[in-house]
């Protein structure tokens, strides 16, 4: 029912003899041709949408470790079905985590499949969202025109699908022709992946190649060299309590000091360097006639680059030394959650060679070089990288983390799954030079 939503399908088969003669490396080393992968990718367009809607379909909010072992299940069938040997790693947050505090998480799916080419291939995704359970019922998968909304469907639906499909096709076709190709697929990446970003810095200095698929752009695409760093702050402010008619000066007000301290440091940060704080959330208090002798808060801090942190926590540890509640005490926790993704020379080799390949489809493709407030898994793969990293390899879409208008522009299916299993041809077979 999805094939009349294929307006991209027609561009394909116009551009096929154009793109074989772009692609002589590809012909030559016997993988199949430009004009297959075209055909094949149009066909396969009514199956992607098909497991698209099943898996928005599925809450698997990050606490929800229900609805993780159902994600868990469907790609773990998936995988092991395009021949893919396939583990499940369990997943606990570290006991001194500021908020999850040794929380289980969803388990992160490992499949490998060997080959006989030269490289190795790691293709990453999330499967864990940002809503709670019950939300599904005010989000269902719908198709508006070019527009499929659902639940976490430009944040990370998509980039599971698109992992999946390449894989089923790749093995459909019998290609081998890389030396492994690998997927990890997590469940805490919107909690900063505590538990699994130590497991994708390993991968990430063993494998060639990493592909991450968060969204690939809006209106245009892109892929991405950057992301942002991320860091948690909380602020605890003892007091006193007291009775809040009788006798409240007697007390030492912990929500009026945390106050004073929310709002003498709202405006830290550098924004030339992306160096941003926002408080996001706040506690004080058990019941109106009491003088709260706890209150605490909790930020979000983005930077573009590792070492702006540091600026960070030394201007939030300097603020707090100063109060405005006498007696009263305040401690800062500064977490470093996420790494800033910083691109290397493979990194930018990978990019150059994705913008070749969309040419063949008559489509641009950006390279964006600086980051925009966003934080990825891409991140932690590139720490200390064997070869390359790139992000961005999912869908067009908007509308991230919201709770009724987050959608994929469907014309972006077919480019897209088209990239995908070309940049894994061509890198497993030492197409791309670094």
């Amino acid at each position: 029912m999805f094939r009349s939503l294929r307006p991209v399908s027609r561009l394909f088969a116009f551009v096929a003899l154009l793109s074989s003669l772009l692609s002589p490396a590809l012909a030559q080393t016997g993988a199949p041709e430009p004009a297959k992968i075209k055909a094949e990718v149009a066909a396969e367009f009514p199956k992607f949408m098909a497991s698209l809607q099943a898996i928005c379909n599925i809450e698997s909010g990050s606490a929800d470790l229900e609805g993780l072992a159902q994600m868990e299940r469907w790609v773990t069938e998936r995988l092991r079905a395009a021949g893919m040997e396939v583990q499940s790693i369990p997943m606990k947050a570290p006991a001194d985590h500021i908020l999850l505090k040794g929380a289980t998480l969803g388990n992160a799916v490992y499949g490998r499949l060997k080959g006989t080419g030269s490289k190795k291939v790691l293709l990453i995704a999330h499967m864990d969202t940002v809503y709670p359970r019950g939300t599904l019922a005010k989000q269902p998968f719908r198709i508006d025109g070019n527009r499929a909304y659902g639940l976490a469907i430009a944040d990370d639906k998509n980039g599971v699908a698109l992992i999946v499909h390449t894989v089923e096709m790749l093995q459909r076709w019998g290609h081998k022709d890389y030396a492994e190709l690998a997927v990890l697929i997590n469940g805490d990446e919107e909690v900063g992946s505590p538990g699994s970003g130590a497991l994708l810095t390993k991968l990430g200095g063993e494998y060639d190649a990493v592909f991450s698929y968060e969204g690939g752009g809006t209106q245009n695409d892109w892929v991405r060299l950057a992301t942002s760093s991320i860091a948690i702050a909380t602020l605890k402010v003892t007091g006193k309590a007291s009775h809040a008619g009788a006798n409240p000066d007697a007390g030492r007000n912990a929500l009026y000091e945390l106050a004073h301290q929310l709002m003498k440091t709202r405006a830290f940060g550098d924004p030339a360097k992306g160096l941003r704080l926002n408080w996001t959330v706040a506690r004080a208090g058990q019941v109106r006639n009491v003088i709260p002798d706890e209150a605490s808060a909790t930020a979000d801090i983005r930077a573009n680059a590792n070492q702006d942190m540091d600026q960070m926590e030394r201007e939030l540890r300097e603020a707090i030394k100063e109060t405005l509640i006498p007696d009263t005490k305040v401690e800062l926790e500064f977490l470093r959650s996420r790494p800033a993704f910083v691109a290397n020379d493979a990194a930018r080799a990978l990019a150059k060679h994705a913008v070749g390949v969309f040419t063949e489809i008559d489509k641009s493709l950006e390279i964006r070089e600086r980051p925009t407030g966003g934080g990825t898994d891409a991140a932690f793969a590139g720490l200390r990288p064997k070869g390359g990293v790139l992000e961005s390899f999912g869908l067009r879409g908007y509308g991230a983390h919201t709770s009724d208008n987050e959608y994929i522009f469907i014309d972006s299916v077919e480019p897209r799954l088209y990239l995908s299993v070309r940049m894994v041809i061509d890198v497993g077979r030492g197409l791309v030079r670094w």
